[in-house]
């Protein structure tokens, strides 16, 4: 059997890990062979592959990033002379003899695969996602490694704070779910947490800074992308949109800063993190996480158990439909962490 591999969407600490687990387990153990197809779905649509066996994938298990490239290339909204973008994939599969693809990706690359396999290509998934906000897998790879890296900029900004008695604001990433958000901020001891589950009263969110100036320490706001506030009347996005339809974010963080400047006459700056978060070698935790579900992707592979998801349920990996994974977002729920109630704007 021979075998595509690719990784869409954004990219994110643990995906060369699920390469190499991949690869080596599947022609160790089972005598596949493997094909990378470059920069998402763009690869399959063009016919753009890389050869993977073993020295390809040596040394890969701490290089962020992913090796084979990626995008937001929407197979379904491609067309080219005749053909549509599943037409196109599906003849390009056969010329190149490819019998199966693992897609490595989040919501959106997953929604492709799971239309993909409706059309008859089978297909086996592997979440992946910094915002952990798939809804079948209890947690995801890269998670882990954000939460960490956004927790140590937060150490680093409390003592520039305290040192110039600023309010400090640090926008993560998070587009629909918080997770990032309030994970780093709790670790890093932040005095205001504001996720997109649950819009914000800036007045509220001014009066707390302006207590923390009392207490004579300086406030540490955290805040994801997509949080809002109550009465949005402020456009906090670019009006560009991807492939899949998503508006750009951004300026939350800028617009707390300017507010609180405005509202309590004490500086305030604001330090967005961005794609540092997504950059670098993963940790422990997502190296282990991405190996486990790269074996059991391919262990489905061979036991051709398509249209499913490799997950993690509590401690176990098993699978899980492929549809069930892009059916609903995992969000914060509103009892998850009742007793930081505080923490919330």
């Amino acid at each position: 059997m021979r075998v595509g591999v690719l990784t869409g969407g954004g990219d994110c600490p643990g995906l060369n890990a699920v390469i190499r687990a991949v690869v080596r387990r599947g022609i160790q153990e089972y005598g596949l062979e493997f094909v990378g197809f470059r920069d998402g779905w763009r690869g399959p649509l063009d016919a753009d592959t890389v050869p993977l066996d073993v020295p390809a994938v040596r040394g890969i298990l701490p290089r962020g990033g992913t090796i084979l490239g990626s995008s937001r290339t929407n197979p379904f909204k491609e067309t080219g002379p005749g053909r549509s973008g599943v037409e196109r994939i599906k003849d390009n599969l056969s010329g190149l003899g490819v019998d199966a693809l693992i897609v490595i990706g989040g919501e959106d690359t997953l929604g492709v695969a799971a239309r993909l396999q409706e059309e008859g290509i089978p297909v086996i998934g592997v979440p992946k996602t910094i915002d952990n906000d798939l809804g079948a897998t209890d947690y995801t790879f890269g998670f882990d490694t954000a939460v960490n890296i956004a927790m140590e900029a937060i150490d680093r900004l409390h003592t520039t704070a305290e040192s110039h008695h600023r309010a400090l604001i640090v926008e993560v990433m998070g587009r629909h779910a918080g997770w990032i958000a309030l994970h780093a901020g709790l670790a890093g001891g932040a005095n205001v947490i504001l996720i997109p589950e649950r819009p914000f009263e800036i007045d509220k969110v001014c009066a707390y800074v302006e207590h923390r100036f009392q207490t004579r320490y300086a406030p540490i706001v955290v805040v994801a992308e997509g949080a809002h506030p109550v009465h949005d009347e402020l456009s906090l996005t670019s009006g560009t949109l991807d492939a899949f339809g998503h508006v750009r974010l951004g300026g939350v963080g800028q617009f707390l800063a300017t507010e609180i400047e405005k509202r309590t006459g004490k500086e305030a700056r604001c330090t967005v993190l961005g794609h540092v978060q997504r950059g670098g070698t993963p940790t422990a935790f997502d190296r282990v996480l991405a190996t486990r579900f790269g074996l059991c992707a391919v262990q489905a592979v061979h036991n051709e158990q398509f249209g499913m998801m490799v997950a993690l349920r509590g401690t176990q990996i098993g699978l899980v439909p492929i549809a069930e994974a892009t059916r609903e977002l995992k969000l914060v729920p509103p009892d998850r962490y009742a007793e930081a109630e505080v923490f919330f704007g």
